[in-house]
């Protein structure tokens, strides 16, 4: 194994625009709008939203619309789905809302594809009544997709228009072996969800590297492992806005999603043991510290899984707070010293 340096390494983000106590979903969709015109200053590479349904504290459920209205007030970051949940949907409607934003901004494009539902049973069943039998055919309907975005579909009698020629490029996500497999098979870009599902992290990805076949859109096997980061000055600051985080887990154990709730000076007065070891199980791979800190234990991951670049999702009540994360985790994956000036990061 290779000793990776954090600067050969791309960075991007997933956001879920989620909704804080006291907060509209209007609210949330603006902060995320405005999160993207930091973290396009900021060097990250990509943009992600992800599909999620009837969440009092997820305003990402129409994830295409959103991803417009963040490209539209962006230049160049990319702006991608993390991911869409495709048996909820038919694969020509997905191809047409993507080839769409792929025409109106070209070059800036991914789809980011699972199978969950994004949601609890009754809401799938209402989404889709046959979402089971479309979870079977999840693997022909991503290459109905690439069909329907290349330019030789134009000979058929269903096209993608806007769409057609456009090669949205596709990555497959996953938090098991089977999505690595299917990674693998296809020779797609390969997401892990490591962020809350970490316990076939390792073993995903040596099968996605080990059965990689390679495609006309990746010659190699590509990794991009999602992890949690809660970054400020010092680590007892950290490990405060992280409790909000936490608590949002919390939520994800119990049932009880509300919206994201304020930090709290001590979870031992908000969740018992076991809440405690389910919400602290599934964030392992959560990097929350000061620079220094995080620096060390992101490095430390990356070489473990040999990442080839790196998502983070942030969940921070304060939005200032969540920007001067993204700020400070930034710097760390450039190798830079000095925060920018502060005219550069100026909310508006």
């Amino acid at each position: 194994m290779s000793i990776k340096q954090l600067t050969d390494i791309s960075y991007s983000l997933l956001d879920l625009a989620v909704i804080t106590e006291g907060q509209s979903p209007a609210d949330a969709i603006h902060n995320s709008r405005d999160l993207a015109r930091h973290a396009e200053k900021m060097g990250y590479s990509r943009f992600w939203m992800a599909e999620h349904h009837n969440m009092e504290n997820i305003a990402s459920s129409a994830t295409s619309v959103l991803l417009g209205y963040v490209a539209e007030a962006t230049n160049s970051i990319r702006i991608g789905s993390g991911g869409v949940m495709l048996p909820n949907h038919s694969p020509l409607v997905i191809a047409e809302q993507f080839g769409t934003l792929a025409t109106l901004y070209p070059g800036r494009v991914d789809l980011g594809l699972g199978r969950a539902p994004g949601t609890d049973q009754a809401t799938a069943r209402a989404i889709r009544p046959d979402r089971m039998q479309q979870v079977r055919q999840f693997p022909s309907n991503i290459r109905q997709l690439q069909q329907y975005f290349s330019a030789k579909n134009s000979s058929s009698g269903v096209r993608a228009i806007p769409g057609e020629g456009t090669d949205v490029p596709l990555w497959i996500l996953g938090s098991s072996t089977d999505s690595a497999h299917l990674a693998a098979a296809m020779g797609l870009p390969y997401v892990f969800a490591s962020h809350f599902s970490p316990q076939q992290l390792h073993a995903a990805l040596k099968v996605y590297r080990d059965k990689f076949e390679p495609s006309d859109q990746l010659d190699e096997p590509y990794v991009m492992p999602c992890v949690n980061v809660v970054a400020a000055d010092t680590d007892e600051q950290a490990e405060w806005l992280s409790t909000s985080l936490k608590q949002m887990f919390m939520g994800v154990v119990t049932g009880e999603r509300k919206p994201m709730p304020p930090p709290v000076d001590d979870m031992n007065t908000v969740w018992n043991l076991k809440e405690k070891m389910a919400v602290e199980q599934m964030l392992k791979y959560s990097f929350i510290g000061s620079k220094q800190t995080v620096e060390k234990e992101i490095t430390e991951f990356a070489n473990k899984t040999e990442a080839d670049e790196i998502m983070i999702a942030s969940y921070i009540y304060d939005h200032e707070e969540r920007i001067k994360s993204h700020r400070l985790f930034a710097e760390v994956m450039r190798g830079k010293e000095s925060s920018p000036s502060a005219k550069e990061f100026t909310t508006t």
